[in-house]
């Protein structure tokens, strides 16, 4: 008898199901982990609107521009200070932003009230209150223009009428200056940039801020005005806004014109600024290293409990000694809310901290390009504090690792101001005196001829070392310095066009911006969804909860991938 032999079917398409059924398995838990909630969730990205400073309006719109990568969207209105405090109070603005503090008594327009909206102050940025102005000797551009407090205060007074008067060819020993008729440019609306002028006058020549002062029937001593006051018929001209007054003064047809605006907008329009003469006896312009020179000496109100913690009073940014201060140097200032109410909800809020911490941190290194200067270190560790006080900010777990990832240009490793402590000395030839350099300043680098009387060597920035300051304008005081030797030179800026943009990951300028000249700061990353440290942490705590979502579903669906396998296989062996 034959035996009969049965070969078992190799069943072709069982590696097929087998693969097909794991694939599947693993591409549901894959899904799983990609649609599962964090444990925690974070508030949602809405548009939010901010008025007020147009001092400061250049560093928040690039701030606003970079951060929109981010889906980050912030409206600004550069509408001035004053409107930025009436705005936010009457809750028609998430924040406001202003160089001044609610309460103030102005002398013009009477004590700004701070109204029932619950709010707090910030520090945004640093910067100085330049004198932008055109003038020309021979059909060529004036570029290295020197003027004293006393001088200033004379011209915006209405005392000193012409650009060849006796005082200011003091000033300028190296000058033929014509006899042409000078005409201040002064700001029409309420301004926060006209509160720091005239509150610097009041407190430096208030012989003469009083003189004019009289002349609209104010008694003296006559003190802070954010509404410049002017006289129907004089050579004073009205203009609403920075964009406005630099504006003016940039036509053709305005020789002769002055005007005081923050720097970056000489910086965009290709104009000068005037050199300022300090109590140190050196005229200077305002660089981000001389106004952070100047800063050290701010007193910060450090009381956390004050309605004004963080406001500045700035009487020894004034009278500083160190021939490197600029001496109208200032901080802007955003007004947070710290309640829901108004037009605030918590998304709101959540979308201002992000953008808050953006801007004290990596914005803070594109400062001194855009004509501004960062704030010190102290300050942004008290900003990032402020900002926990809005309603569904971002929170933040640990400051001081932070701290460490903002790359801040003015840390250095003695807790002093790098910007500071490194900053040049001015030109011997600065000195008030005989001599006159012919450096350009701000957006006009050009050299301007000086008479042969007056020709100094090297005409440019000393690199010697010298005694400075440091510190950063800690709150409550300041901090003595030590010496710089072979500091670099003052900031090349961009030669006017528009202000450069800048990679919101690593502050670096991209596209046609160019960086600033001296010595540059590396950029290092730091990612928006996680300003230092706090990012580690909720990133564990996002994976640990899809973890757990895993081990719950994962093995069933993988069982259930097994179960078909083995069933293959059983029918296979039928």
């Amino acid at each position: 008898m034959s035996r009969l032999r049965f070969r078992r079917r190799r069943p072709t398409a069982r590696p097929t199901n087998r693969l097909a059924r794991l694939a599947a398995a693993v591409a549901a838990v894959a899904l799983v982990l990609t649609l599962a909630p964090p444990a925690s969730a974070a508030g949602r990205f809405v548009p939010i609107v901010g008025i007020g400073s147009t001092w400061s309006a250049n560093a928040i719109s690039a701030w606003a521009r970079n951060v929109q990568a981010r889906n980050i969207q912030v409206e600004y209105e550069a509408a001035g200070s004053t409107q930025g405090r009436v705005q936010f109070r009457e809750g028609k603005a998430h924040f406001g932003v202003s160089e001044i503090p609610y309460g103030l008594k102005d002398i013009f327009s009477g004590t700004d009230s701070k109204g029932s909206r619950e709010s707090a102050y910030m520090p945004i940025v640093a910067g100085g209150t330049a004198f932008m102005y055109n003038l020309k000797i021979g059909g060529r551009r004036v570029t290295n223009l020197r003027l004293s407090g006393e001088v200033i205060s004379k011209i915006f007074t209405g005392a000193i009428r012409k650009w060849n008067d006796p005082a200011i060819k003091a000033d300028n020993p190296g000058l033929n200056l014509p006899s042409r008729s000078i005409v201040p440019v002064v700001r029409q609306d309420g301004s926060g940039t006209t509160a720091q002028f005239t509150l610097w006058m009041s407190k430096q020549h208030p012989a003469v801020w009083n003189a004019y002062c009289a002349k609209f029937s104010k008694p003296a001593p006559c003190g802070i005005t954010s509404v410049y006051p002017r006289q129907s018929g004089s050579s004073f001209v009205g203009a609403t806004g920075s964009d406005g007054v630099s504006g003016y003064v940039r036509q053709e047809n305005a020789e002769g014109a002055i005007t005081y605006v923050e720097y970056s907008y000489a910086i965009n329009a290709k104009f000068p600024v005037v050199k300022v003469l300090n109590a140190g006896g050196y005229y200077v312009e305002p660089t981000a290293s001389n106004v952070a020179v100047a800063l050290t000496r701010a007193q910060i109100n450090s009381n956390a409990s004050s309605p004004d913690y963080l406001t500045q009073i700035l009487d020894g940014v004034y009278r500083s000694t160190d021939p490197r201060t600029y001496p109208l140097s200032s901080y802007s200032y955003m007004i947070i809310p710290t309640k829901v109410e108004y037009n605030l909800t918590n998304d709101a809020g959540f979308t201002l901290s992000k953008f808050a911490y953006y801007f004290l941190c990596e914005g803070q290194r594109q400062a001194e390009v855009l004509g501004y200067s960062p704030l010190p270190i102290n300050l942004v560790e008290a900003g990032l504090k402020q900002v926990q006080k809005v309603p569904g900010h971002e929170p933040i777990s640990n400051i001081p690792q932070t701290l460490r990832g903002c790359n801040n240009p003015t840390v250095s490793a003695d807790g002093g101001n790098a910007l500071a402590k490194s900053a040049p000395q001015p030109s011997p030839c600065d000195r008030r005196g005989a001599t006159q350099t012919t450096t350009g300043t701000a957006g006009a680098r050009q050299d301007t001829p000086v008479l042969p009387v007056a020709r100094c060597g090297g005409g440019g920035n000393s690199t010697s070392g010298g005694t400075g300051t440091t510190g950063g304008g800690t709150p409550g005081g300041t901090t003595p310095g030590g010496t710089s030797p072979g500091a670099t030179g003052a900031l090349g800026v961009p030669d006017g066009g528009p202000s450069p943009q800048f990679d919101p990951d690593n502050g670096q300028v991209v596209g046609d911006g160019g960086a600033a000249g001296g010595e540059q700061v590396a950029a290092v990353p730091v990612s928006l969804e996680g300003e230092g440290g706090w990012r580690l942490q909720h990133t564990v705590m996002l994976l640990a909860a899809l973890l757990l979502v895993a081990l719950v579903i994962g093995p069933p669906l993988v069982s259930n991938a097994l179960q078909g396998v083995r069933h293959d296989d059983h029918r296979a062996d039928r």
